[in-house]
C-alpha cells in the first residue's frame, strides 16, 4: 500500500518550491503563461441547469459570495441565472450545481437615493458589460444606484468593496430572511429565529436559524470601514422572522465602502475568531490575491495542452470540482455537529456539503489522484457525522443529513480511500460505522430487514425507488466488502460479498431489465422500461431516471451483469439500444443531456459508455466519450447538458479527457476510454509527475490503435490508481 502521509511531506516542499520559482519569474509573459486561472470560465453552468454560480470562493472554503439574481422556485438553486436582467444583492454562500435550494445565507445590496420601507424595492438593473469574474472575484456596476460592486473571499469570510459613484447617498440593505427557497410561502417563513445587535458603530452580529433543506444555524460578524450614521429596520410580514436593515453611512462620490463578513456554525464568538484571523486589514487587492494565487497553485496541478476552448472547458471543470466539500470548521477547529453540539473536529477540520450519490462516482476517485492531502479530512468527517447519527452521511450539508437521494454512497468513500492506501483515519472506527451503517435501519432510506429477507426492496413494501434503492445499497455493500476483506474480517466479508450479490435478483431476463419485483417474487405490471420516476414528484421505482438507465447500475460486477444477459453479444445489443431508443414523451428535469435514453445530464449514466470497453468492444466507447465531449459540454453559461452536482460532471469530463474513468471506484481501477487532449501532464503529491499523450489526436483520428506504459505496450482495459502514482508517462497512439 502507498502511504500518502509521506507524499503529503514531499509535496508540500515540492509546493513551496514550484511557488518560489513562480514568484521569481522575472518575465511577465511567463507568469501569464503560469496563471492558470485565467482558463476558468466562472459562467459556464450559470445558466439552464447548471445551477452552478460565478462568484467568489477559495477551495473547498465555507464562504461563497455571489450575485443573486432570484431566489424562489428550482430555477434558483444557485440564486443565479445568467439571463436575468435583474441583481437582488450578494449572499455569502451558495451550493454549486446542485438540484436543491439551501444557503444564500445574508443578502446585502448597496443602496443610494431615497430609503424605502419596501424590502424589494432596492434591485437593481445591471450592464452585462460590467460582470466579470475569476476565481476568487467578481465585479459588477449595478446601474440604478450607480456602485460599482466587487466580491472576494477567505475560507470563512467573504470581503466586499463598493464603490458610490454618484454622491447623493449611500446606505446597504441587510437581508437576513432572505434563502433560496420551493415557493414564495417558504421564502417569507424559513426563517426560525434571528437575534442580531450593533456592537459598535462599525460591527454587526447576529445568529439566524432557518430550515429549507437542514436545519442551518449560522453566526455572523459584519464589519465595516466606515462608520454607520442611521439604521433604519423595515417591516415584516407575519411569517418572517429575519429582519431587514438598512444601514447608511457618509459617503462622498468616489469613496468606497468595505464590508467583511465572517461566518461560523459554533457562535458569534468563532465567526469574530475567523474574520480577524484571515482579513486582519482592510486590504481588498490582497485578498484577491491570495486568493488568486491560491486558485491557481491547485489548477497549475494539471498542465495541458490544446485550444484555448479545451483549456477553458477543462479548468473551469477543475475549478468547480474545487468549490466543495466545504471546510465549516473554525479556525480553530470547532463546528455544531449533527445533534446541535458544538465540538472539536477530530482532525482539525471538518468538512461538510457531501454530494454523496453523485460524488463517489467519479470527484471522489479525482481527489485521491489531485488532492489527497483532502482526502483523510473527508473521511474523518464522514466517520465523525456518522457517528453522531447513526449512519454515515447520505447528502451532508452544514454538518447535517438531509436524507436526499438513497444508498449511503459515503461507505464507497471510504472503501476507495482504504483500498487506495490513506490511513490519516482509524480504519477499524471507519469500518465499524460502515457496518453498522449497512446492517442497522435508519430513518427514511434503509430498511435492511426488508432487504436481506428478500434480498431486494420489494415495490410493494418500499413507498418510491425500489429498484434504484436496491442496486445503489448493492454497490455499498460491495465496497464494505472489499474493505473487511483487506482487514481480514473474512466474516464481514463473506456476509457483504452476498449481499453484492442482489442485484441479480430484480433482472428480468424476459424484458433484460432492472424490474420492480414484489414480495411474492412475482414482477410489477404493467411494465414501461421509458417511464420516469422521481420520489420526490411523480415516485415511481427509479431515482430520477428509468429502467433503461438503471439496469446497468453493477458497477462492480460487470462480469456477472454480461452473464445475466447471457453473454456479450446481447449485453452490447441491449447497450447499443440504450444510445439509440429515444426517450418520447415524458420528461425529467433532472433527465437531461441525452443520447437516446442514456442521459448524461444525470449521474447513474456517468460509467455507461464504458461499459463497451470492458465488454470487447473499446471502439464504441471511444465515439460515445467524442460525442458526449462535443454535445454535452460547452464554453458558455448553459454549456453544461445538467446539474454540475458539487463537481461530479466536472470530474466526469476530467477523467475522460485523460482517457479513463473509475467506473468502480472501490477497485481502484481506471478504464480505458480515449484521451481527448492532446497533452496532460499531472503533478503528483510526491513531485512525481504522469504524462498523457495523445498522439496523432485530432476530429478524425478518435480511437485508440495502441497504448504504451513507459515506453512497454499496455493491453490491459484499464490503469491501476498505484500504477498513476509511480509515475511516468502513458502514450496513446490515435487512428
Amino acid at each position: 500500500m502507498i502511504r500518502f502521509m509521506q507524499r503529503k511531506k514531499l509535496w508540500a516542499v515540492a509546493a513551496g518550491a514550484a511557488l518560489l520559482l513562480t514568484a521569481v519569474c522575472s518575465s511577465g509573459e511567463e507568469k501569464a503563461a503560469n496563471d492558470y486561472t485565467r482558463y476558468v470560465n466562472t459562467f459556464i453552468g450559470a445558466a439552464d441547469n447548471g445551477h452552478t454560480f460565478p462568484g467568489a470562493c477559495r477551495p473547498f472554503g465555507m464562504v461563497q459570495t455571489s450575485p443573486v439574481t432570484g431566489a424562489v422556485g428550482w430555477r434558483y438553486c444557485s440564486e443565479y441565472t445568467y439571463q436575468d436582467s435583474l441583481i437582488w444583492g450578494f449572499t455569502q454562500t451558495h451550493l454549486s450545481g446542485t438540484g436543491c435550494m439551501d444557503l444564500g445565507d445574508i443578502l446585502v445590496t448597496p443602496v443610494t437615493g431615497l430609503r424605502r420601507r419596501e424590502w424589494d424595492a432596492y434591485r437593481s438593473h445591471f450592464d452585462k458589460q460590467t460582470e466579470a469574474a475569476t476565481p476568487g472575484y467578481y465585479t459588477v456596476t449595478l446601474s440604478d444606484p450607480q456602485v460599482k460592486a466587487e466580491l472576494t473571499a477567505t475560507v470563512h469570510a467573504a470581503l466586499h468593496r463598493y464603490t458610490f459613484l454618484k454622491a447623493d447617498s449611500a446606505s446597504l440593505l441587510i437581508d437576513l430572511q432572505h434563502g433560496p427557497a420551493w415557493n414564495e410561502k417558504q421564502y417569507h417563513s424559513q426563517v426560525q429565529s434571528c437575534e442580531v445587535a450593533w456592537q459598535d458603530a462599525y460591527t454587526l452580529a447576529g445568529h439566524v436559524n432557518n430550515r429549507v433543506w437542514v436545519d442551518q444555524d449560522y453566526f455572523f460578524v459584519m464589519r465595516f470601514n466606515r462608520p454607520v450614521t442611521d439604521s433604519l429596520y423595515l417591516p415584516m410580514a407575519p411569517t418572517e422572522k429575519g429582519r431587514r436593515i438598512i444601514a447608511s453611512f457618509d459617503l462622498k462620490q468616489g469613496d468606497e465602502l468595505l464590508m467583511k463578513v465572517g461566518l461560523s456554525t459554533t457562535s458569534v464568538a468563532g465567526a469574530m475568531k475567523n474574520l480577524e484571523a484571515e482579513i486582519p486589514a482592510w486590504d481588498f487587492d490582497g485578498v484577491r490575491k491570495a486568493a488568486h494565487d491560491e486558485w491557481n497553485s491547485y489548477l497549475s496541478r494539471i498542465e495541458v495542452e490544446g485550444t484555448d476552448e479545451q483549456k477553458t472547458n477543462f479548468y473551469t471543470c477543475f475549478y468547480h470540482a474545487l468549490i466543495q466539500p466545504n471546510q465549516i470548521s473554525d479556525v480553530d477547529g470547532m463546528y455544531r455537529n449533527a445533534a446541535d453540539s458544538v465540538v472539536r473536529a477530530g482532525a482539525g477540520i471538518f468538512y461538510s456539503t457531501f454530494s454523496l450519490w453523485d460524488t463517489y462516482r467519479a470527484a471522489h476517485p479525482f481527489y485521491t489522484l489531485m488532492v489527497p492531502e483532502r482526502v483523510d479530512g473527508f473521511v474523518n468527517s464522514l466517520i465523525e457525522q456518522g457517528e453522531v447519527q447513526g449512519f454515515l452521511p447520505i447528502w451532508a450539508l452544514w454538518g447535517k443529513e438531509n436524507y436526499c437521494m438513497i444508498a449511503n454512497h459515503g461507505v464507497s468513500v471510504i472503501a476507495e480511500a482504504y483500498h487506495k492506501g490513506f490511513r490519516g483515519f482509524d480504519a477499524e472506527r471507519a469500518f465499524h460505522i460502515i457496518k453498522r451503517t449497512q446492517t442497522v435501519s435508519h430513518p427514511l432510506k434503509s430498511n435492511w430487514e426488508v432487504y436481506t429477507k428478500y434480498g431486494y426492496f420489494p415495490t410493494d413494501l418500499i413507498k418510491t425507488e425500489s429498484v434504484s434503492s436496491t442496486l445503489e445499497s448493492v454497490y455499498d455493500d460491495y465496497a464494505a466488502a472489499d474493505m473487511a476483506r483487506l482487514m481480514g474480517k473474512a466474516d464481514d466479508a463473506a456476509y457483504f460479498a452476498k449481499r453484492a450479490d442482489y442485484y441479480k435478483n430484480l433482472f428480468d431476463p424476459t424484458t433484460q431489465f432492472m424490474r420492480p419485483r414484489k414480495s411474492d417474487g412475482t414482477w410489477k405490471s404493467p411494465f414501461n422500461p421509458s417511464s420516469l420516476a422521481h420520489s420526490e414528484s411523480v415516485g415511481g421505482d427509479y431515482t430520477e431516471g428509468n429502467a433503461w438507465q438503471y439496469t446497468w447500475q453493477v458497477q462492480h460486477d460487470i462480469p456477472g451483469l454480461i452473464k445475466l444477459f447471457g453473454g456479450e453479444k446481447p449485453f452490447l445489443t441491449k447497450l447499443d439500444s440504450l444510445f439509440t431508443v429515444p426517450l418520447v414523451g415524458e420528461s425529467l428535469a433532472d433527465v437531461s443531456g441525452l443520447i437516446g435514453q442514456y442521459a448524461h445530464g444525470n449521474e447513474p449514466s456517468h460509467h455507461v459508455a464504458y461499459l463497451y470497453a470492458l465488454a470487447g468492444r473499446p471502439e464504441r466507447t471511444q465515439e460515445l466519450i467524442r460525442e458526449i465531449f462535443d454535445t454535452q459540454y460547452k464554453n458558455k453559461p448553459d454549456g453544461l447538458c445538467g446539474n454540475d452536482d458539487c463537481g461530479q460532471m466536472s470530474a466526469w469530463y476530467m477523467l475522460s479527457a485523460m482517457g479513463f474513468y473509475p467506473v468502480n471506484p472501490v477497485s481502484a481501477e481506471y478504464v480505458f476510454g480515449a484521451p481527448q487532449l492532446p497533452k496532460l501532464v499531472m503533478h503528483l503529491a510526491d513531485g512525481k509527475t504522469f504524462t498523457i499523450l495523445a498522439e496523432g489526436l485530432s476530429k478524425e483520428h478518435k480511437y485508440v490503435a495502441s497504448i504504451t506504459l513507459n515506453g512497454v505496450s499496455y493491453t490491459k482495459s484499464s490503469i491501476a490508481h498505484a500504477d498513476i502514482l509511480k509515475g511516468g508517462t502513458l502514450v496513446f497512439q490515435m487512428k
